[in-house]
């Protein structure tokens, strides 16, 4: 085992500097061009500079061409260190983009000057994902500083676009440098947890959205007959959707809840007055489907079942896919979810415990190619709101627990 105090102490001691690192990151807002940013490039700079300044070398730059910027290209910066082994790594991946501060009158304070109040930093993306941005770094700085050699080799990847997609990010990575990573390798994705830290995310259920146009025939409600209403069709399919809860009744105990779920969500505006019958209706679907179910099986049961709506109404469905994604799990029992349990237990004494979410995230990128991929922070999941914080015990909590697994982690 490592000289955990030697490596805890470092982390503590620069306590100070890693809430100035966290107030120099806040004050530049990286926001995808989607929701009326530059990108990342202003704030890739910061970081890059502050890399060289605590005297990392081995920084490698990796740009994604967007033209909608005004730099035309999407930063993703990579730093390593050397372990015992190179022929495999430990990844820590976080993301230098952030969210818009939305309604700016429910902000406290300006979003990008960073306030401390009550032990916590206030600010847009001080949480998500600069909490772990800085706390893997800090991790990373502890063990060079103290000369710690690690097992195995440890790369810190800071991506772009997390936020909207992935395009200039990882996604990008992994399909222009294939030869960056490894089925060997194994990733560490701090950006999604439970305010005790015991969550440890090793599996997301498949995502599946549908968008259904319902074309029927448009006429004056008064004479219903001389037209096939498109709202009424649709409405029986949106029942007959959200049966499909009661029809996938498969369970899986890793995921919250522990079934695959089907909800009609969005509901598009058809006709602007109350007289006149409907001839088009347009709503969504969400699904979160188990892994040990195929999405092409359930879509052959939803096109079943539109058919069906088909035939009793007389009308058209129109089906498009708005989003398809899946992913294999990772292993339980590999040894990043091992060796993280343990450094849990020792920084917050609490048994780390492994689950499947719903929800999506970077990491089901990684899984495709067969990486193995765990998401665990201690967060209090203010991300996106206003007023977002960082809780500063969990910023060096979390930094104690990366340097542990990243000095102890023999892959």
């Amino acid at each position: 085992m490592p000289d955990l105090t030697v490596l805890f102490n470092f982390i503590e001691k620069n306590r100070n500097e890693m809430i100035e690192l966290q107030r120099k990151l806040c004050a530049v807002p990286a926001i995808a061009p989607e929701s009326g940013g530059d990108g990342e490039w202003e704030k890739a700079v910061l970081l890059k500079n502050y890399l060289i300044e605590k005297g990392i070398k081995n920084i490698r730059q990796f740009n994604a061409p967007d033209k909608r910027v005004s730099q035309k290209k999407r930063p993703n910066l990579i730093c390593s260190l050397s372990g015992k082994t190179e022929k495999c790594a430990l990844w820590v991946m976080s993301h230098l983009d952030v969210v818009p501060p939305g309604e700016k009158k429910l902000w406290q304070h300006n979003p990008y000057k960073m306030r401390i109040k009550d032990g916590k930093l206030y600010g847009r993306g001080v949480e998500d994902n600069q909490q772990g941005l800085v706390s893997s770094l800090f991790a990373f700085l502890a063990l060079k500083a103290t000369e710690t050699v690690p097992q195995t080799t440890i790369r810190l990847l800071f991506v772009a676009d997390e936020e909207t997609g992935s395009e200039y990010g990882i996604k990008y990575l992994l399909k222009q440098e294939q030869k960056l990573f490894s089925v060997q390798d194994c990733v560490l994705v701090p950006d999604a947890g439970s305010e005790d830290g015991a969550m440890i995310e090793i599996a997301e259920k498949s995502i599946l959205w549908l968008k259904f146009r319902i074309l029927g025939v448009q006429c004056h409600a008064s004479l219903p007959d001389l037209g096939k209403n498109a709202f009424i069709a649709g409405s029986d399919l949106v029942l007959k959707l959200h049966a499909l809860n009661r029809f996938y009744t498969k369970k899986d105990v890793l995921f919250t809840p522990p079934v695959s779920t089907f909800s009609p969500t969005k509901k598009e505006a058809n006709v602007p007055n109350v007289n006149t019958i409907p001839g088009e209706d347009v709503f969504y679907l969400d699904c979160r489907i188990l892994p040990a179910l195929k999405i092409d099986d359930v879509l052959k049961k939803i096109k079943k079942l539109c058919r069906e709506i088909e035939h009793k109404y007389q009308v058209k469905i129109e089906t498009e896919i708005v989003q398809k994604e899946s992913s294999p799990p990772t292993q339980e029992n590999i040894a990043l979810v091992a060796d993280l349990k343990t450094a849990v237990r020792t920084v917050y004494n609490v048994a780390g415990k492994t689950v499947g979410i719903g929800g999506g995230t970077v990491g089901a990128h990684l899984r495709k190619k067969d990486i193995a991929t765990v998401v665990w922070a201690r967060l209090n999941s203010t991300a996106h709101m206003p007023n977002e914080y960082c809780v500063i015990e969990n910023m060096v909590g979390d930094a104690k627990v990366m340097a542990q697994v990243m000095a102890s982690l023999k892959l």
